[in-house]
């Protein structure tokens, strides 16, 4: 088994580091990641520049671009055999309901699977960090159960972890996107040279975290996993758009 790994947190980042360590005795890993913390990069692509790949240890990559162009190009044009499975992570900090449009660890993931490869993107639920361990355990699991009855498609799974124990774990469950509090505000100063400058807010609060939500179930011990799609046509509208265009 093949598996390609990625993140938004840069080649180097504790917790991609320990998921490479953890799955290597499962499967062949590459990794092929940002050179530096590219965190909420969403799905952007690099087009106005060329990219560079470098080499470090073994069989690790870094770019200097985006998570989705870390996988956009091992898929493409860098790896000689296609991966089975693409993983990114394990992300240091939630990426549940709103946060997941703007992740760019669910963007990378989101690119294997537009490529046709099965994805996981797999985040810690955590401030400290203090439990990757934990996480890496849940991407074993998965992936064992991935080579032990693969799905009959290619899917987009996101998956958010408990920062505990792996045995505080309460199991896992497939949950729905909530929903946040618009952001705070943006944080205002002022540079040497008196020019405004903003900081974006901080996220804000989770609004809809009701049961059978990621944050319902994070908040429970419960890891996390949510089916995602690309598709973001609103079907529910189709025949009312429809109509407010033909009628006078």
């Amino acid at each position: 088994m093949r598996i390609l790994l990625s993140n938004d947190d840069g080649y180097f980042a504790p917790g991609i580091v320990l998921l490479a360590e953890m799955l290597a005795p499962l499967a062949e890993i590459t990794v092929v990641a940002p050179e530096r913390d590219r965190s909420g990069a969403s799905n952007s692509l690099t087009l106005d520049r060329p990219l560079t790949v470098r080499r470090a240890e073994g069989r690790v990559h870094y770019v200097n671009g985006t998570p989705t162009d870390c996988v956009h190009l091992a898929v493409t044009g860098l790896l000689k055999d296609l991966p089975d499975i693409v993983i990114s992570g394990i992300n240091h900090g939630a990426n549940m309901g709103d946060d997941t449009i703007y992740s760019g660890t669910v963007a990378a993931a989101t690119e294997g699977f537009l490529l046709g490869i099965p994805s996981i993107a797999i985040s810690l639920v955590t401030e400290s960090g203090r439990h990757f361990r934990t996480a890496g355990r849940v991407a074993v699991d998965l992936v064992t159960r991935f080579q032990r009855q693969p799905p009959g498609q290619p899917v987009l799974l996101n998956v958010n972890v408990p920062d505990v124990e792996y045995a505080d774990l309460r199991g896992m469950q497939v949950t729905r996107l909530g929903k946040r509090h618009k952001a705070e505000p943006a944080v205002k100063s002022t540079t040497p040279r008196g020019e405004k400058m903003y900081w974006i807010g901080a996220a804000g609060s989770a609004q809809d975290a009701g049961d059978g939500t990621d944050f319902h179930a994070t908040a429970a011990n419960r890891v996390s996993i949510t089916p995602l799609q690309v598709d973001l046509t609103r079907y529910s509208q189709l025949e009312a758009v429809s109509a407010w265009l033909v009628n006078p």
